[in-house]
Order: C-alpha cells, then sequence, then structure tokens
C-alpha cells in the first residue's frame, strides 16, 4: 500500500485544526450566551435586593421619626401632668375641686372620621340598624388591635370614643344617586352605630364645602392637647386638608398621638412626609370615592280628591269645606331622613310629626307645619297612634262626615261614647250658652 503524500497529510491536519476551531468557538459563543444570561439574572435580583434594602431604611426612618414623635408627645404629655400635679398638691384635695377631677381623668382613645370622605362599605350601609352595629364593632376592633400591637400602656380605666362627621344631605344624595342604599337604610344605619355605644357620637355639620373640615380641625386641636388623650385615630384628610393643622400640632410636638386610618385613598405627598403610623381599614370603608350626583326631587303629593284646604288646631285637622265624598286608606310611613330625639316625647320634637302623614295620607302636602321629614320606628309608630287616639276627630267636632271612616287615625268615630261623655263641650259647643245635660242627649243610658 502506498504512503500518502505529503499533501493529502497537510489537508488532514488542516482539516482537524479546523474542527477543533469550530468546536471551540461554538462552546465559547454557548458560555458567554449562558454568562450573560447569569448576568442579566444577577442584575435583576441586585436590583431587588436594592430596593427590598431601600424599603427597609426608609421604613426604618419612618418609624424613627414615628418614635421621636411619640417620645416628645410622652415628654410633653408628662411634663403636663408634672405641671397638673404641682398644681393639685397647692390645692385642698377635695371632691368637688377641678384639680382633683382633671387629676383623676381616665386616658382617652378618641377617633374622628370624615364620614363625607370616608364612606362606609355598602355591605354595611344596606343593613340599616344591624349594618351600623357591625360597622362600629369592626372599627372598634381594628383599633383595639394596633393598640395591643403598640403595647400602648394604660392605667385604670379607658374612655374610647368615636365621633362620626359628616353633612348629612350631602352624603344621602351621593348614596342615593350611586344606588347605594335607601334613605331608610341609611337613617337606621345611623341609629345602629350610634346606639353601639353611648361613646360613639353622630354630628351633622350641615351645609358647606368646608363644614366637615372645620369641626374636625377643632376636634383635632382639641383633643390631642388633651394630656390623658393617649391616642387620635383620624380617618380622612389624606387630600391635604387638615395640614395646618397637623403642622401646629408638629410645633407643639404633639403628633405622635396621631394615628391615621388607612382605607383606600393614597395619601398625599405631604402627608406622607409626616412618617404617621396607619392601621389599614380597607374592608371597612369604600374602596373607590362615590360621584355626587344627586337625584332629582320627586313630585309633591297633592291632597287627594274630594278634600278642602284644611288648617291646624291645636294639633288636630280642622277642614275648611264641606265636601268630601271620597275616603282613603290607612298608609303607614316611616318617614326619609332626620332622627328623633329620644329624650324628648313625639310631641315635643321640633316640629312635631305628622299624625295623618304617618298613619294615613296627609291632605295638607308641602304646606303641613308638622314634619314628614322623621325617621320612625315601629315602636315610635306604635306610640304615635296610641297618642292620636287620644284625640277626637276634627271632621266630627266640627259637624262634618270624617272621609276616613273607620280608618281615621284620631278617635274612634262611633264608640267613644266615655270619650265624648268626659269632654261634652267637644259636642255642644256651638249649641249657645247652656250644654244638654248628658241625659237629654242620650235618654237610654
Amino acid at each position: 500500500m502506498a504512503a500518502p503524500s505529503v499533501g493529502e497529510v497537510n489537508k488532514q491536519l488542516w482539516d482537524e485544526a479546523l474542527t477543533r476551531l469550530l468546536d471551540l468557538s461554538t462552546a465559547t459563543v454557548k458560555r458567554n450566551s449562558e454568562l450573560e444570561t447569569r448576568i442579566t439574572e444577577l442584575e435583576v435580583e441586585l436590583s431587588v435586593w436594592k430596593q427590598a434594602h431601600n424599603n427597609i431604611l426608609e421604613a426604618a426612618e419612618r418609624d424613627k421619626k414615628a418614635h421621636h414623635l411619640q417620645a416628645a408627645t410622652l415628654n410633653r404629655q408628662l411634663s403636663s401632668l408634672d405641671t397638673i400635679k404641682v398644681r393639685f398638691d397647692r390645692h385642698p384635695r377635695t371632691s368637688d375641686s377641678p384639680h382633683t377631677h382633671l387629676w383623676a381623668q381616665n386616658p382617652l382613645i378618641v377617633c374622628a372620621v370624615d364620614g363625607n370622605d370616608y364612606i362606609f362599605n355598602q355591605a354595611y350601609l344596606s343593613r340599616g340598624i344591624s349594618g351600623g352595629q357591625d360597622a362600629a364593632r369592626d372599627l372598634t376592633k381594628a383599633i383595639a388591635e394596633f393598640l395591643s400591637q403598640e403595647d400602648v400602656q394604660v392605667f385604670g380605666r379607658l374612655s374610647f370614643w368615636i365621633t362620626l362627621f359628616f353633612n348629612r344631605g350631602k352624603l344621602l344624595d351621593t348614596l342615593l344617586g350611586s344606588d347605594i342604599c335607601t334613605a331608610e337604610q341609611f337613617s337606621a344605619f345611623l341609629i345602629g352605630f350610634s346606639q353601639a355605644s353611648p361613646r360613639f357620637l353622630i354630628v351633622d355639620a350641615g351645609p358647606g364645602q368646608d363644614a366637615v373640615n372645620l369641626k374636625v380641625r377643632e376636634y383635632l386641636q382639641t383633643y390631642t392637647r388633651f394630656p390623658q388623650t393617649l391616642r387620635v385615630f383620624l380617618g380622612g384628610g389624606f387630600d391635604g386638608a387638615y395640614m395646618s393643622t397637623m403642622a401646629a400640632l408638629g410645633k407643639e410636638e404633639l403628633l405622635g398621638k396621631l394615628v391615621l386610618l388607612q382605607g383606600s385613598h393614597e395619601p398625599c405627598p405631604e402627608f406622607r412626609q409626616l412618617s404617621l403610623p396607619s392601621i389599614p381599614v380597607t374592608g371597612l370603608f369604600m374602596s373607590q370615592k362615590l360621584p355626587h350626583n344627586p337625584k332629582p326631587p320627586g313630585p309633591i303629593h297633592l291632597p287627594p280628591p274630594g278634600l278642602g284646604t284644611v288648617t291646624t288646631n291645636g294639633g288636630l285637622i280642622s277642614p275648611q269645606s264641606e265636601t268630601h265624598s271620597t275616603s282613603t286608606c290607612s298608609v303607614s310611613h316611616t318617614g326619609g331622613g332626620k332622627l328623633i330625639d329620644i329624650t324628648k316625647p313625639l310631641h315635643k320634637q321640633n316640629p312635631p310629626p305628622c299624625n295623618e302623614h304617618y298613619l294615613m295620607t296627609c291632605s295638607k302636602g308641602p304646606g303641613c307645619k308638622y314634619s314628614h321629614d322623621w325617621f320612625l320606628t315601629p315602636e315610635q309608630l306604635e306610640t304615635l297612634a296610641k297618642n292620636a287616639k287620644k284625640a277626637p276627630c276634627n271632621y266630627l267636632k266640627n259637624g262634618l262626615d270624617c272621609p276616613y271612616g273607620d280608618s281615621c287615625c284620631w278617635v274612634r268615630h262611633l264608640r267613644t261614647l266615655p270619650f265624648l261623655r268626659d269632654r261634652p263641650h267637644l259636642l255642644f259647643h256651638q249649641l249657645g250658652t247652656r250644654m244638654p245635660k248628658w241625659s237629654e242627649v242620650f235618654p237610654f243610658e
């Protein structure tokens, strides 16, 4: 067999060298690609850790500022208590001394909620009284959990107050315009919230753009300065409405008492710079701000056909027309808006509720001097009906046929002889100077 030529040997060597070179270059490119991918992953991981580190530093800085605020507030509080103690020692320790009363004050935990800014969730509002009670309970629970985590030391009996400030008319229009609840459900919700505790208050600030803000500002300025106040919880003002108040409290080293109720609202940058502690309560209040689109007013209810114009006389209707051809059925009304002052009887309300509106149908319409706007519970409606039965029907009193018949809310017509027997002047005041004897009128007795 002939030996390979020199050319063939050289060609084979070059082929082997090129093959090794191609394999090496392929491996190098693959390794470079893997390294580049790994570098990208490490850069992403590094950025994540840097962000986490920055967040931790920012949180630590906020906690540091919050602790400084609380320490300054506590020092201010201790100084105030020392001043009170000095005054207390200088005065006789009698039970009626104002210094004794101030020194014996219980620690205060107060909460102010801007009800037009922080609107309770629809799940609470639509359930009326029970929803109001649950909202008060859940808010109290959130605050109690925060205080337990903060390890707030309370000596003596704690006094916990919640005050809900709102513009009732504007808030009701907003709720009705968004179909969140009815007027009756809203009124019942407020009753349930207020009755959850004697220290849970509802304040209608009335109309005006800044009516609620003014009251909340005064509330903050007053209660944060009390030495016995440990914490003041605030729901609202994340748009910067209370920044001037916050600045004033910061100068007095009182911001350490403030805790924010953090709902779905994003606080403004100025608010975040205060580094105040907060409680997440996203499930308690609505997540979106509702538009203010009030519904147009409903139709005006005119008097029923056949009923003339009536005037009032001592709380009873006094018909002016003798033509009454129709009768109406008894209809139960619960009213729409205002809450009854439970410390006063129904006839002492201002104005008193209209008997005809709630028990029958009021024929006076918008001109009635009695109120159609009270929210009456079933018990109050029953009391109103009982009180109405104590008065005679003015139609019969004036010698006219009652258009309501047996459905009349006043005392029964032909079955009230004992009532009329005790008050005969109601029947015979038009007969002259002499009032007939009972035997002359009812000889069968």
